[in-house]
């Protein structure tokens, strides 16, 4: 018996820190099926596996990445070139899954699409275009604008060119239909199809021999398999019986020729492929918008005030540039200079342009209004806001829902098993249809292979995916990956965090108590907030700006947890809580006290102000709620969906803020790890949950949640976990989210339901299953026919939900 010999892996870490982190993944590793010898190189940070085969790859990764360390992975999408339907999509997946070093690839048939996660240390983008080419296919993994432009052209000839050679196969095809229906008897009848048909099936048609030779030459099959078998045998045989009619005068039949069916299946197949292409093409039309907001030049401003027009691609960050009257802003950046109105409806979903002054932050592709300002570029190319969306629209477009791998199951033994039916069907017309056995077999295989329609499968999904993804997109409602669309439906409690989320999340002053009003007082309570480190202390010194000025003060101290305390002219004032007043003597009037509770029974915070021995002033400050908050709640429990809240706020607060939005469930003064232990606990009770937030405190709850939403004014943290961002502050956009969730899904299922029943109800018919009983039998043309529609109605009900309202 041979010896098999073992493969060595190497893994790349990230967050082994320490001996103590390399035992417990060298420990975890262990546990791994498959793994023969295994140690973790704490300075080189790598773990050298020796495994049996190198297909444990993923199961490795998802136990390092259990354990709470991770493994330096890339994530790329790479165009992919030359499938014709979901079973060519099946054998290039698997070409590439079997590929040292992949740890995860999927590919979408419907944008044409490889997504991969590789370690880029055992293979590399080249190997994978190589094991791609291999088996027919292509790979375009150049990452370029030149490359990017080149495919694009590289995909508008090829439907030119099939827009060409459908016409041909339809203008050639109508004669042959004409003699074959109509002037069959006429002199040399046989020979003039024969040279009407030859060019569609052996020129126009060319391509679904060539393709399906490749597959041969790797034991697969695929859509162009069927489609070979099917119009080469009808084409061959109609030779031979144009050729040796006797061969069946002698044996009292008569030789029928089927030179119009060979010739009309491609016509329709290539007319189907031609309305698919057309179709797929409108589904991705949500990224062509996308990177159709990007401006080509920028004109950046030199030192000495010197202007000059450069390309995108040459910004830099630290670059000054200048927006002009109607200019698409090309980069993320931050106003130095000027103002003006500028249109961030395409990021942010909200239709009011946003005002723009020094200080204010801009992002690539929003569209300036009349005004003019100059900007300094903080991210360029790649790091942008815009470039992100069109990623992670990319990526989501790209991704597959979890009933996708159901199908994929089935459209990787579809072609194997209606060959087979097909020659089931062939065997039973010779063996029971009696003298005319086998030319209705021929024709009843024939027809088996042409009606099958894989692609229609293939389709089903991911096109109702790119299509629900991209109209996300267009309502500022990003959606990371097809799971979460697919599953956010089922979702029925909601968990919102209340700072940022329900509310602003920016304190401001909603109310000042004085008891003794100066221009020496307000300058000093001004100063003191200035030289605060408090987040209240910003809100303070923003309503006084304007109505104070800045005076000097001397032994400035924070007092932890309690306020800030200084000397002003020998007198001592101070800002913060009741408790620091107590602890300097001040008294505290019977008035302010009742302030005070009215305040804070409005969900207000109270901070005071003290000077020379007594209270000057109360102030009280609100992180006000947001004005959508409460109509988009009550959307969300009127939709049956159980609405949480909660805060690391007191509860005082925290009951103030779920009374006004209607919220009866709430849990105040949470820590981080309280949120997602919260979450994990309502999902124990068999409850789908969402969880929205948008700070780093929120990311593990987020972690935790089935359905994860972040607020894109956010945390970056936040976003990257979360499966969902929001690109407005509008909690209105989360009943949009779930109702674009529930039109995606019906539509999956629209599509998946049309798809199977087409493919189960004509396959028996076209093998004549009906014959016996009525003595029909199907037509290959209209088998044809049938097939091509049947990719194109799977797309067509996908587009209608472009149409639908949210």
């Amino acid at each position: 018996m041979q010896k098999v010999q073992p493969n060595i892996i190497e893994l790349p870490l990230s967050g082994v820190d320490s001996e103590h982190c390399a035992l417990i993944v060298d420990k975890g590793i262990a546990k791994v099926p498959g793994v023969k010898a295994h140690k973790v190189e704490l300075n080189n940070h790598k773990a050298v596996i020796e495994t049996e085969d190198q297909q444990g790859l993923p199961e490795l990764v998802t136990a390092i990445r259990g354990l709470g360390y991770d493994v330096e992975t890339i994530k790329n999408t790479f165009p992919i070139t030359g499938m014709s339907c979901a079973s060519c999509a099946a054998s290039a997946e698997s070409m590439v899954k079997a590929q040292p070093g992949v740890v995860a690839a999927g590919v979408n048939f419907a944008n044409s699409s490889l997504q991969v996660e590789y370690v880029p240390t055992i293979v590399t983008p080249a190997q994978l275009k190589s094991s791609v080419q291999s088996i027919g296919y292509d790979l375009v993994i150049e990452d370029s604008k030149e490359a990017k432009e080149a495919l694009d052209e590289l995909q508008q000839q090829k439907l030119r060119n099939l827009k060409i050679k459908t016409a041909w196969s339809v203008g050639l095809s109508i004669p042959l239909v004409v003699i074959g229906m109509v002037f069959m008897d006429m002199p040399y009848a046989n020979y003039i199809m024969w040279a009407l048909a030859t060019p569609v099936v052996l020129i126009f048609g060319r391509q679904f021999f060539v393709n399906a030779w490749k597959q041969a030459k790797y034991r697969s099959a695929n859509m162009d398999t069927l489609v070979a078998l099917s119009t080469g045998i009808a084409y061959v045989f109609s030779v031979f019986n144009t050729l040796y009619p006797q061969f069946w005068h002698q044996r009292g039949l008569h030789a029928h020729v089927y030179f119009e069916a060979a010739a009309v299946v491609i016509a329709f197949i290539l007319l189907g492929k031609l309305l698919e292409e057309q179709a797929k093409a409108s589904t991705s039309s949500a990224i062509k918008k996308l990177i159709g907001l990007q401006p080509n030049t920028v004109t950046v401003i030199h030192e000495g005030g010197h202007q000059a027009d450069l390309p995108i691609a040459q910004v830099q960050v630290g670059d000054l540039l200048l927006v002009k009257p109607g200019e698409k802003i090309p980069v993320d950046g931050v106003v130095i200079s000027g103002e003006s109105y500028v249109d961030e409806s395409m990021i942010s979903g909200e239709p009011v342009p946003v005002i723009k002054q020094a200080d204010a932050k801009v992002f690539a592709g929003t569209i300036n209004q009349k005004g003019s300002f100059q900007f300094r570029a903080q991210k360029v190319g790649s790091e942008t806001l815009l470039s992100h969306i069109i990623k992670m629209v990319e990526e989501a477009q790209g991704s597959k829902a979890p009933v996708q791998k159901l199908v994929d199951k089935i459209a990787g033994v579809f072609v194997p098993v209606v060959i087979g039916i097909a020659l089931l069907a062939f065997v039973a017309w010779v063996l029971l249809g009696g003298e005319n056995g086998l030319t209705q077999g021929l024709l009843a295989l024939v027809t088996v292979l042409v009606i099958a329609c894989p692609c229609a499968l293939g389709l089903a999904t991911p096109t109702a995916i790119m299509v629900g993804v991209g109209k996300g997109a267009e309502h500022g409602i990003l959606i990371k990956d097809a799971e979460s669309l697919e599953l956010a439906h089922k979702m029925d409690t909601l968990v919102l965090d209340k700072t940022g989320t329900i509310t602003e999340g920016k304190p401001v002053v909603t109310d000042v108590f004085w008891l003794d009003k100066t221009a020496l007082d307000r300058n000093i309570l001004f100063s003191l907030e200035q030289a605060s480190e408090h987040p209240l202390a910003d809100a303070v010194v923003a309503h006084l700006r304007g109505d104070a000025s800045p005076v000097k003060l001397a032994a400035t101290q924070s007092v932890t947890g309690k306020g800030i305390t200084a000397h002003y002219d020998g007198q001592t004032y101070m800002v913060g809580t009741r408790q620091l007043l107590a602890d300097h003597g001040i008294a505290f009037p019977e008035v302010v006290h009742v302030w005070a509770t009215d305040q804070r029974e409005k969900a207000n915070t109270v901070v005071f102000f003290a000077g020379i021995g007594k209270l000057l002033a109360a102030i009280a400050i609100a992180d006000q709620i947001k004005p959508s908050s409460k109509a988009a709640i009550e959307a969300l429990q009127k939709s049956g969906i159980e609405v949480y809240m909660f805060t690391g706020d007191n509860e005082q607060t925290a009951a103030a803020v779920a009374q006004q939005v209607g919220i009866a469930q709430y849990k105040a003064e949470v820590m981080p790890q309280d949120k997602a232990a919260f979450v994990k606990a309502l999902q124990q009770q068999g409850k789908t949950v969402g969880m929205v937030g948008d700070g780093i405190n929120d990311s593990q709850a987020l972690a935790q949640a089935d359905v994860s939403i972040a607020m894109a004014q956010g945390s970056d943290i936040a976003m990257d976990v979360a499966k969902m961002t929001l690109m407005t502050s509008d909690l209105a956009r989360i009943p949009q989210a779930l109702r674009l969730s529930k039109q995606t899904v019906r539509t999956i299922r629209q599509n998946l339901f049309w798809a199977f029943i087409y493919n189960l109800i004509g396959i028996p018919i076209a093998a004549g299953l009906l014959y016996p009983f009525t003595g029909f039998l199907l037509n290959p043309m209209i088998a044809g026919a049938a097939m091509a529609l049947s990719s194109v109605s799977v797309v067509a009900n996908s587009l209608r939900l472009k149409w639908q309202r949210l």
